[in-house]
Parts: structure tokens; C-alpha cells; sequence
């Protein structure tokens, strides 16, 4: 049992999530390729096409694979596999990898049925990578399979490669990583087990933030004269750090070449991720420059994009006349990030579609690469580098507005708080405004399984027992630091965060349902003004009522037996002398006797929470 005096104890549905996915990425597959597209009522066929997905979604999420067609070519499942059901050759990293996946298709089984000795046995890693054409019966492996064994003969350098074998599957904790090298031929093995798929594989795909480029570099063409000789470049001493400016003018194709590939990942310190361009007038802008207008404005218009780095290198001696290349690694957008991915989505829906393919062309944006040198720095100038960042991404952020809560997106309590409402409830919570668009655009999660933040912390400030400011305080009130701090600062609170959370979706979904009753708007019969006005109220009654040792399968038992009580409650508190500012009984010769009550204030009174107690305190 947790501090609070309740534990939850249900984990919801991941493993769901997971099968939206896969089936979106069978949606993926041309429609000749029949084992992706299953009749219905073949359930071995409709499994097997899940497990197919599964290798796709390993070599998307690990390899940024985006291309269905490519990832189809490296997949070898099948009669005659060797035990290998698919591999990937990295050219840059030097290693091959030989991958084995075991799908369950059964939460349940998934999550906590094991892989046997039997089925590791079953690669022939030793045959296929020696060059075998065969098995140990002399029976030829597949052509997928031979066509592996044909791109291993072709490496020049394969000596410098390892091998790396990676299991999709649970393995038994007995069994060590001693035993599976061996079971391996002295390979190194990678287990993804259910919760490393769901960790490192699913979460990554709806966030948009596979394939890191952490340890990557961005090769950038600088493709006309002008550009190469426009290089700008500015050592900066700051008080804690000294860093590099280099400032260039590139290639729009370059910029959104690189986001559609790298999406969210290359976001990390950005306070925000993209903002559709649906819902934001300077991203329809953005798009419009571009392919509305066929000359070079675009790099008058735009203020341009600034990027970290951490090695900075720029040639112009490369062989190509009139051609430079710029070379940034570990690279991160701080400032721009609504340009650069607006610029992906461009190229996504007009180039990679043939629909305009040079729309690009003779287009450029100014890029500011700042470079820090503190690969072998102390913690301390770690420290002084990412508050620098901070500070620069704060003072560069003007484009579109960068509220509060936008700069605390990359607080540390806010990614602990989004990982535990992941891993143990299967919720998406938005902590950085744009997060999940990638995941909701290829219709991978539904968006009522994204936990808004501001919603989350007027919750939270219902368990602090202060529902008037939780339904006052504006958003930037409730994000100021501070107040954000003061929230957020016990990870222990997550789960009764979280619960008070699943009471707020049902009463709002109550609210959803009787507006539509236009007999009795909002329930007023039934639940007096708690529906409309209160639902903040009704939140913390519950939290006083006491959530007691339950699972979220309770909530609404909970919030049903508030409910019960609040005309009631009200009736009270309308009676209450305390509260004659918001209820007045007014005598009117011509009508009679009437009530003025106003629960629009009364909801956001001082008076509420002492209300609340005295009524709901077991």
C-alpha cells in the first residue's frame, strides 16, 4: 500500500493498444499482399498476419524503417527460416542483427507466457552465417534466407561487424545471459520482453520518437553556390559553458527530410512537439509558402530553425561543384520545431505521394547549429550545458506562443509521471503539447486514451483539497512553478493522482450524456448543479469520501455514491448563512418567494472546501 492509504490495482490495456497497432500496420501492406490482408473468420491466418506486423514494428521502432515495402524485404518468416524471422544489416553501427519473435495472442500469454530452450535452440545461426544454403537435412532455406546469406557474402569489411540476436518474447529469468549466449553461438542476445516491447517499441511509435538519433549523425547538402558561401561561424562564452554558432542557409528538402524521419526524437528539448496544422494558423502559413508560392520567399518569412549539436563539421571540398555538406550529431531542435515538422508533412503529403514532387526546389531556411563540446564534461558542466539550453530554448521560443505549461513539458517529474501513467495504466499523458499526433494521424490510439495536462492538474489540486482554485487558476497559474511544484512533487501521489483522474472522465461522461436530455439538461433532477458547475466538487468529495483500497474498476461506484448525495449537499449548503453572498431568498409581491442561487461563484468559493468536509468526512 502506497503513503496515501490506497493502492491501485489494475493495469489496463497495453497489450489492446499493441493489436491497434499491429492491425494498422497490416493496413500498411499493398493489397497483394495477401497475408497482410486477412478474410475474416481465419484466425490462424489473422494471427499470423499479427505476428508479421510485429517484426515490422521492431524494425521501424530500432531502425526507423518508415517504408513497408523495405521492412517486407528484411522479413524471411516462413517455411524453411532457419529460426530467423527477420535481420537488419547496420552499415554505420557495423552490426547485423538476426531477430526471432514469438507472438502470443493472448494478453495474458503475451504478457506473461515464456519462450522454451526448445525454440532458441531452433536458430541456425552458426549454418546460415557460415554460409550454408542448406539445412543440417540438406533442405535448401527459403530465398529470403539466401538472400541474407547473399548480402553477408557482399560485405567487404565483415570483419568488423558483430552479430546481435534479438528475442521478441518472454525468456525465463533462469535462464542467464551466459546460457543464451551460448544457445546463440557465442553472440550477443537482446531480450524484449512484454514490457520491453510495450517500453521501447509501442510507446515509442505513438510518440513519435523511434529511431533516437542520439549516438546519429545528419549529413545536410548545401545545394546551390550561394548557400556554401554563406557560412557563418561564432565561438560563444557564456558564464558556465563555451559553445559554437555556426549559421547557414539549407535546403528546405534537407530539414524535412530529416524531421519525417526523425519526428519527435529530434524535439527532445523543444517545449513542444508539432502542432497539426489544422489547429494552427502558423503551420497552415508554414505550408502555404511553400507550396503556394514557387520562388525563395519562404526564406524571407521564416525566422528559421536553431539546432543543438554536439560535433559540428562543414566542407565545401566535396568532390561536387557548387555543393557542401554540414555534419551534426546528436542533433536537437530547440527553436523551429514547428517549421521543421510542418516542413515533413510537406514533403510527406507532396513529395513521397508524387503529388508535387520538386515543390522543394530553390527553397531554403536559416539554420543555426550552436555546438557543445562537453562529451567528457563533469555532472556539473553537464548541468550548466542543459540550463543553458533551457534558457535558449525559453528566450528563442516566439513564433507561436510558449505558455507555461509549455515550459514545464520537459520537467523531470512530468516524464516520471508520463511513464508511470504508461506503464502501469496503458494512458497517454500529454505532457508536451503535439506529443501523440503521430499516433493519432495513423489512427494507432484513440484520443480518450490522451490525458490532457491541464485537466490533470486541476485533478490534482482536488486531492490537494482546493477544488475553488482548481476550477479558478488559469493555466498559467496552475503550471507557474511555484504552484507546478507544489503539485507535482511526491511520485507516490501518482496513483491516487490517477484515480481522481478516472472519477473526473466519468462524471464527464455523465455530463455528456444528460446535455443531451433536453428535458433535464446536466441532470439538474438528479444531481442538482454538480454536473454543470461542480465537477471539480464532486472530484474532491470523493477524495474526502475516501477512494480506500480499490482498483479503477471502482471509480464510478465512488462518484456514483457522491452523486447520490449532492442534491443534498447543495440544499445544505444553499441553507448555510456562510454562504448568503451566493444564495439569497428575495421576496417578490408579484411571483412570490424566490431563490437567486449562484453555484457559478459558489464553486469557485473559499466557502466550498469547509462545505465539502463537513458534508462528505466519514
Amino acid at each position: 500500500m502506497n503513503p496515501c492509504g490506497f493502492e491501485l490495482r489494475l493495469e489496463m490495456g497495453k497489450y489492446q493498444i499493441l493489436l491497434d497497432v499491429l492491425g494498422s500496420i497490416c493496413s500498411e501492406a499493398p493489397p497483394n499482399y495477401k497475408r497482410y490482408h486477412v478474410p475474416a473468420g481465419d484466425i490462424e491466418a489473422f494471427n499470423h498476419s499479427r505476428s508479421l506486423a510485429l517484426l515490422h514494428l521492431f524494425l521501424k521502432a530500432n531502425f526507423g524503417l518508415l517504408d513497408f515495402l523495405q521492412r517486407e524485404s528484411l522479413i524471411t518468416d516462413g517455411a524453411q527460416d532457419g529460426g530467423i524471422d527477420a535481420y537488419y544489416i547496420d552499415e554505420e553501427a557495423k552490426r547485423i542483427f538476426l531477430i526471432q519473435a514469438k507472438f502470443r495472442t493472448s494478453e495474458k500469454n503475451f504478457n506473461e507466457k515464456d519462450v522454451s530452450v526448445t525454440d532458441l535452440l531452433q536458430m541456425d545461426i552458426d549454418r546460415i552465417t557460415e554460409g550454408s544454403d542448406a539445412d543440417e537435412r540438406n533442405v535448401p532455406y527459403n530465398e529470403k534466407i539466401k538472400a541474407l546469406i547473399a548480402k553477408l557474402r557482399a560485405i567487404p569489411d565483415i570483419a568488423r561487424y558483430k552479430y546481435e540476436i534479438a528475442i521478441i518474447a518472454n525468456v525465463a529469468s533462469n535462464i542467464s545471459q551466459t546460457h543464451l549466449k551460448k544457445l546463440a553461438g557465442g553472440h550477443q542476445v537482446a531480450i524484449y520482453n512484454h514490457e520491453r516491447v510495450y517500453r521501447d517499441l509501442l510507446f515509442p511509435i505513438v510518440h513519435g520518437t523511434y529511431y533516437n538519433p542520439s549516438d546519429l549523425k545528419i549529413a545536410i547538402s548545401l545545394a546551390n553556390t550561394s548557400s556554401s558561401q554563406a557560412k557563418i561561424s561564432y565561438t560563444v562564452k557564456t558564464e558556465s559553458v563555451e559553445c559554437d554558432i555556426t549559421v547557414v542557409f539549407v535546403p528546405t528538402l534537407e530539414i524535412a527530410r530529416t524531421l519525417y524521419k526523425y519526428r519527435n526524437a529530434i524535439l527532445k528539448y523543444n517545449p513542444r512537439s508539432y502542432l497539426e496544422m489544422s489547429t494552427n494558423v502558423v503551420n497552415i502559413d508554414i505550408a502555404s509558402s511553400i507550396t503556394n508560392i514557387e520562388t525563395n520567399e519562404f526564406a524571407l518569412f521564416n525566422n528559421g530553425i536553431t539546432m543543438l549539436s554536439y560535433d559540428t563539421t562543414y566542407n565545401e571540398k566535396t568532390g561536387h561543384k557548387g555543393r557542401a555538406q554540414l555534419m551534426v550529431t546528436r542533433p536537437q531542435v530547440i527553436n523551429g520545431g514547428q517549421t521543421a515538422f510542418t516542413l515533413s508533412r510537406v514533403y510527406e503529403q507532396e513529395v513521397l505521394t508524387g503529388k508535387s514532387p520538386r515543390v522543394f526546389e530553390g527553397k531554403e531556411v536559416l539554420l543555426k547549429v550552436i555546438t557543445f563540446s562537453n562529451d567528457d564534461a563533469k555532472p556539473a558542466e553537464e548541468a550548466d550545458t542543459l540550463r543553458l539550453i533551457e534558457a535558449i530554448s525559453k528566450a528563442t521560443n516566439q513564433q507561436s506562443p510558449v505558455n507555461e505549461a509549455d515550459r514545464r513539458s520537459n520537467d523531470r517529474v512530468q516524464v516520471r509521471l508520463q511513464e508511470h501513467i504508461y506503464n502501469k495504466y496503458g494512458y497517454f499523458y500529454e505532457r508536451k503539447r503535439g506529443e501523440f499526433a503521430d499516433g493519432l494521424r495513423a489512427k494507432y490510439i484513440q484520443r480518450n486514451l490522451i490525458i490532457d495536462r491541464e485537466t490533470f492538474l486541476r485533478v490534482c489540486k482536488c486531492c490537494q483539497l482546493d477544488p475553488a482554485n482548481a476550477r479558478r487558476m488559469s493555466v498559467d497559474q496552475l503550471f507557474e512553478k511555484t504552484q507546478f511544484d507544489g503539485l507535482l512533487n511526491s511520485e507516490a501521489r501518482f496513483d491516487e493522482y490517477f484515480f481522481a483522474f478516472k472519477c473526473y472522465e466519468f462524471l464527464r461522461s455523465l455530463r455528456n450524456q444528460s446535455s443531451r436530455n433536453g428535458a433535464d439538461r446536466f441532470g439538474q433532477a438528479t444531481y442538482g448543479q454538480g454536473l454543470q458547475y461542480g465537477l471539480l466538487a464532486v472530484v474532491t468529495a470523493c477524495r474526502i469520501a475516501g477512494f480506500g483500497e480499490l482498483n479503477l474498476n471502482d471509480a464510478e461506484s465512488v462518484v456514483t455514491g457522491v452523486l447520490q448525495r449532492w442534491r443534498e449537499f447543495e440544499e445544505r449548503v444553499i441553507e448555510s448563512p456562510n454562504n448568503s453572498d451566493y444564495f439569497r431568498v428575495v421576496q417578490d409581491p408579484m411571483t412570490g418567494t424566490t431563490r437567486q442561487l449562484n453555484f457559478t461563484n459558489y464553486y469557485k468559493s473559499p466557502q466550498l472546501i469547509g462545505d465539502l468536509s463537513a458534508f462528505f468526512k466519514k
